[in-house]
């Protein structure tokens, strides 16, 4: 853009004053970081960074947000007022970009006044790219090495990003490398190498044993399990639905920290597996004399969001027909009680995550075709994707073939 660059950090900034400036008449009087920020770039048309908006406070001196409000609002900024100055000054041409990690936090109205745009995290390959280009060679200089003393083998870097970090960014993945090479680096130092080469096999002894496994080991072929795909703040992840029946009275019981949006998203699908009884060649009996148990592992961990839909009607109709679903697929989806299968979010990340995970068919909400061209190359040629306007494409195409009852013993 050819103009002057500043930043102010918005994080822990509790008082109105910081951001509008101190009357005159205060000992210690200093204008507002908005007008010092424009003074230190020398520019009144500079790109100034908003640093972590979402980390102000509200403390008896005023709410800094408020301030704010007029400060991005580019109908009244070419009049703001700083107490310091006295007089109205032009915002009316700083470019401002602000940045945050949660909407949450941030008051509606100053939501409204700023366009969003989600940065999602970074796929294993972008990651693995980003590690061979500079986070390598940062922490090579960091550590006193050369190229020539000590590298890590590409094999070992997807290792350390799969089995060693969870994270949407890559800060975690530079402290690892940094161990890494720091275990190198005490090995030249010592003389007992000349050259050290980080394999895959060398990590375990330097980093310890791996902190994260993928959830594709507990993949089983019997009916009642389906797999989902979800989304976390770090990527996307997959995730298992496994329905069982027992004896009972047509109760529902369910486990795995579900949130409110989740345990309807199962009342809905059980919904849709009983009207759907007599095209599925259900007995409706099974209902009134059994119990339906549902429960999505790891269970530590707090999980909501709708998009479960269509794993859950996948698996409970998996469970009363006893015909298994494919190992080889995952979906995502919303349902209706109609049997319309509803658009989600995150499609980049859960795809990314289902081909990592060696699965080889992903089954998505045809209304998601628009995020088709998001997803990354690499995992679009490694999968096959169905396309589900309802919910019996899923059943179709999800379910294996129903096994014929044991011969009864003569």
């Amino acid at each position: 853009m050819d103009r002057p660059f500043v930043r102010v950090s918005l994080g822990g900034v509790h008082d109105e004053a910081e951001i509008r400036g101190h009357r005159r008449t205060y000992i210690g009087a200093l204008p507002g970081n908005i007008i010092q920020a424009i003074k230190k770039a020398g520019a009144r048309n500079c790109v100034m960074m908003l640093d972590e908006i979402d980390k102000m406070g509200r403390g008896i001196q005023g709410d800094p947000s408020a301030a704010m409000l007029e400060v991005l609002d580019p109908e009244q900024n070419a009049t703001f007022r700083d107490n310091y100055l006295g007089v109205p000054f032009d915002l009316s041409r700083v470019v401002f970009i602000a940045t945050a990690n949660m909407l949450d936090t941030i008051p509606g109205p100053l939501q409204d006044r700023m366009e969003i745009i989600s940065l999602p995290g970074y796929t294993e390959e972008e990651k693995l790219e980003i590690a061979r280009r500079y986070l390598v060679r940062r922490q090579l200089e960091a550590n006193g090495l050369s190229p020539e003393q000590a590298e890590i083998d590409p094999e070992a870097l997807r290792l350390t990003i799969k089995g060693y970090t969870r994270e949407a960014g890559v800060r975690s993945l530079e402290r690892e490398i940094g161990r890494a090479l720091r275990h190198a680096a005490v090995q030249i130092a010592e003389g007992s190498a000349a050259k050290v080469i980080i394999a895959p096999k060398d990590l375990s002894a330097i980093l310890g044993a791996p902190r994260f496994e993928g959830e594709i080991a507990l993949r089983t072929s019997i009916p009642g399990v389906a797999t989902g795909l979800a989304w976390t703040p770090v990527g996307g992840d997959i995730l298992f639905i496994e329905a069982t029946r027992i004896p009972g009275k047509g109760g529902l019981i369910l486990t795995g920290q579900l949130g409110d949006v989740m345990r309807e998203s199962v009342q809905a699908a059980l919904t849709l597996v009983k009207s759907r009884a007599s095209q599925l060649g259900i007995d409706p009996a099974v209902f009134e004399r059994s119990d339906i148990h549902v429960h999505v592992p790891a269970g530590a961990t707090p999980k909501d969001g709708p998009s479960a839909g269509v794993a859950m009607f996948t698996a409970l109709a998996s469970l009363l027909t006893n015909r298994t679903v494919r190992h080889d697929t995952a979906m995502t989806g919303e349902i209706s009680l109609r049997g319309l299968v509803l658009p989600v979010g995150g499609i980049k990340e859960k795809v990314v995550a289902a081909a990592a995970a060696g699965l080889s068919r992903v089954m998505l909400p045809a209304r998601n075709r628009r995020d088709f061209e998001e997803i990354p190359k690499s995992a679009r040629e490694k999968l096959t994707f169905i396309w589900l306007e309802q919910v019996d494409d899923a059943i179709a195409n999800a379910l294996a073939e129903a096994k014929p009852p044991a011969a009864a013993a003569e």
